[in-house]
């Protein structure tokens, strides 16, 4: 707010203008502090306005910290609601805790959806986040997983506290407390296992901890939480969605890209074979209820479980924000309809990239029935075999290692020709030699560049692959005959001018694209 005071004025009223303009731009001031620009994160009182109404549009994307009782919630809990006055708002749970709040037994914040984002100078700490969900602490040094973002340990420090407020040691102790929790409270698990498969030393260190952040042992937890949904060989566990969620569509795409053997598409949802270290075992997960999916692991794998919770949670997009991305999308005049039939649309991930980089070659130039045919005959031919109580899973997935060994003819009498099959040998050699490396930390243009020096990956592999196994969501395969046809035209360069407006959301609008031309 400007004015510009007129050169005849005289002193006085010169005087009396000026403090005009001054109270106005205070009253401006003000006016910003309360109602935050459209950029801005919301204020106090407009999430505490989301709290009372229990919006789950917040839900992860903030927790409340209750003074008069010392206990952290997330929005959408539905204890007594505390007055405005006791309200302290924070952007994570580590963030809260830091503060000395301690969890609600009743919301369980360690149930909370994963903040989505893809705000390109956010992207790193979102990434470093994903890695110290899937346990990379518990194993590597702060400086060894800095050193995969090519960052100093310094930097990576600082890039993390920027957007989380709290330290990587933090996030990452703060990680290890709840799914420690999460473990009590949901499987019969004892302490000693459920202290390792949280990433604690010991079951000691594991009490002390929840002594001093909780004041709470295992013994209350689990006394509260009452029965358990744990079977002789297997344990579950809840991971949160944000709804809609097209759930079926999800199945029905996994479904049609299986690798016999590996995955299996079972009566109520999807199970695979996993093999981490040395841990070899089975999962299935399936749809909970309107808000959850549950993730059944053998027991063989409870070592592994930040990873697999985390593989899951990539496999179906659970940390994607389906009213942003719609909402977005649905401004285009194609993707209208689009949106509106099919809310809550994923874009599927990857629990293995080396396979998804292998399942993609096998299907080049071949319907999708052949296509899973083939990648059944390399399940048998190079997968190790394992036994499990799931009809149909009865390989692990093939190893980069082991295929790359393997002599061109071998691989060709799986049904190939021999252009492919000297692709998928040279594209095995080097993911067995680390020349690609996938991570949350991999940059998705240098993978894409990368995986296109293989003779026969072209730039419509590249995007899906990066779509896929880095979970990129402006990921777009311009060149998709598909999407050329949905589009109207025979350039990739024309659909890609066409999807600017759908950034940083294409791969979402891929989707769509794709399941509107095969209904």
């Amino acid at each position: 707010m400007s004015f510009d005071l007129p050169s005849d004025l005289d002193v006085r009223k010169r005087r009396t203008f000026q403090k005009s303009r001054d109270y106005l731009g205070s009253v401006k001031d003000e006016v910003a502090s309360i109602v935050p620009a459209e950029a801005a994160p919301p204020d106090d009182r407009a999430l505490y306005r989301a709290f009372l109404a229990h919006d789950r549009r917040f839900d992860g994307k903030y927790f409340v910290g209750v003074t008069s009782t010392g206990i952290y919630c997330r929005p959408v809990c539905r204890v007594k609601t505390p007055k405005e006055s006791n309200c302290r708002f924070f952007r994570s749970a580590a963030l809260a805790e830091l503060h000395k709040f301690r969890p609600c037994l009743k919301c369980r914040p360690e149930l909370a959806p994963g903040f989505a984002t893809v705000d390109d100078s956010r992207r790193v700490a979102h990434a470093a986040l994903k890695r110290i969900q899937a346990g990379a602490m518990n194993a590597a040094s702060l400086d060894a997983i800095a050193d995969e973002f090519a960052l100093s340990e310094r930097q990576f420090r600082r890039v993390v506290e920027s957007e989380f407020g709290v330290s990587p040691v933090q996030l990452a102790q703060t990680h290890r407390l709840l799914l420690a929790k999460r473990l009590l409270t949901e499987t019969s698990l004892p302490v000693g296992t459920v202290a390792e498969a949280a990433g604690f030393g010991s079951a000691r260190r594991l009490n002390v901890l929840l002594k001093e952040r909780y004041r709470l042992t295992p013994t209350q937890i689990r006394r509260q939480a009452g029965d358990t949904n744990a079977g002789g060989d297997w344990i579950e566990v809840a991971l949160a969605f944000r709804p809609p969620l097209d759930w079926e569509h999800l199945l029905e795409f996994l479904a049609g890209r299986v690798i016999a053997g590996v995955e299996y598409r079972t009566e109520r949802g999807y199970a695979r074979t996993v093999q981490m270290g040395k841990a070899r075992g089975w999962i299935e997960v399936y749809r909970k209820d309107e808000h959850h999916v549950a993730v059944r692991i053998a027991s063989s794998l409870v070592s592994e479980v930040p990873a697999i919770l985390a593989s899951v949670r990539d496999v179906f997009d659970l940390e994607a924000d389906p009213i942003e991305i719609d909402g977005h999308l649905s401004q285009a005049p194609l993707l209208k309809k689009l949106v509106q039939k099919s809310p809550g649309l994923r874009v599927p991930g990857a629990f293995d990239a080396f396979e998804i980089a292998l399942r993609t070659i096998l299907g080049q130039q071949v319907s999708v029935a052949a296509a899973t045919t083939i990648s059944g005959r390399f399940a048998a031919k190079f997968g190790e075999r394992v036994e499990t109580p799931i009809p149909g899973l009865t390989a692990l997935t093939p190893t980069a290692a082991r295929v790359a060994r393997a002599g061109l003819e071998e691989i060709r009498s799986c049904g190939l020709p021999a252009a492919r099959a000297d692709c998928v040998l040279a594209m095995a050699k080097a993911f067995a030699e680390e020349q690609i490396s996938v991570s949350h930390a991999s940059d998705p243009q240098d993978v894409m560049e990368k995986l296109q020096t293989i003779k026969g990956i072209g730039p419509w592999t590249a995007n899906y692959f990066v779509m896929r196994t880095l979970h990129w969501p402006d990921a777009f395969p311009e060149a998709d005959l598909g999407i050329l046809k949905a589009l109207g035209t025979k350039k990739g360069r024309e659909a890609a001018a066409h999807a600017e407006p759908w950034r940083p959301w294409r791969a979402y609008a891929t989707m769509h694209l794709w399941k509107g031309l095969s209904a």
